[in-house]
């Protein structure tokens, strides 16, 4: 499981692109908080900006032609088991702060983008 580092986001292969929208849909619902080397420090940010990550990922969905579940585009959705949930009382605010950020997590460096393209390299992937 990764998070692609989001400039990569409009060049990644269609697998990619459309595996990261259902790993996201998983930690949005049951799966967040669950340990992951790779990517526990989703854990240690505010919820909202894995939302806020997400809708990038959507975005690049519909941008290639994909369409998406509108439930997902709603900020307090999680999904068919969790269904809406505010979650830790976050608000649509917070959600508006980080959809500014870009990238929207600080862990999102020079270092994770190279090695998020040394990870697609050994797939065999070149971007």
């Amino acid at each position: 499981m990764r998070l692609w580092h989001e400039s990569l986001l409009e060049k990644l292969p269609k697998q990619q692109v459309l595996g990261l929208h259902r790993e996201v849909c998983a930690l949005r619902g049951n799966g967040w908080g669950k340990k992951h080397s790779t990517i526990d420090y989703v854990f240690k940010n505010p919820y909202l900006k894995l939302v806020a990550y997400h809708m990038r990922v959507m975005a690049e969905m519909e941008r290639r032609g994909y369409e998406v579940d509108p439930e997902w585009k709603q900020y307090n959705y999680r999904g068919k088991t969790l269904a809406y949930d505010n979650y830790n009382g976050e608000d649509i605010a917070s959600l508006q702060v980080y959809l500014k950020r870009f990238p929207v997590y600080s862990e999102h460096d020079e270092a994770y983008l190279t090695e998020c393209l040394d990870n697609l390299s050994k797939k065999g992937l070149k971007l």
